[in-house]
């Protein structure tokens, strides 16, 4: 019994895998830039991590005036 390949069903299935093979680059490229908008998405999470502290220092510095004046001419 001899082995042969049909023809038809071999072109089917070679154009299956490169379908595939696209698919799959295409995820990849998709993956890549996910990650690089990730990673943009970090980094502007960390700088502004720093300036709301900065805030809140403000406004606790302000408020802690702003009751210390209330106090010392609020009993007058």
């Amino acid at each position: 019994m001899a082995f042969e390949i049909d023809p038809v069903k071999y072109g089917v299935l070679w154009q299956k895998v490169e379908d595939y093979e696209r698919k799959f680059d295409s995820m990849e490229r998709k993956i890549d830039n996910m990650d690089a908008d990730l990673k943009k998405l970090v980094g502007m999470a960390e700088r502004s991590r720093g300036g709301f502290w900065v805030g809140m220092t403000i406004v606790a510095g302000i408020s802690t005036v702003f009751g210390w004046a209330i106090h010392l001419f609020g009993d007058r």
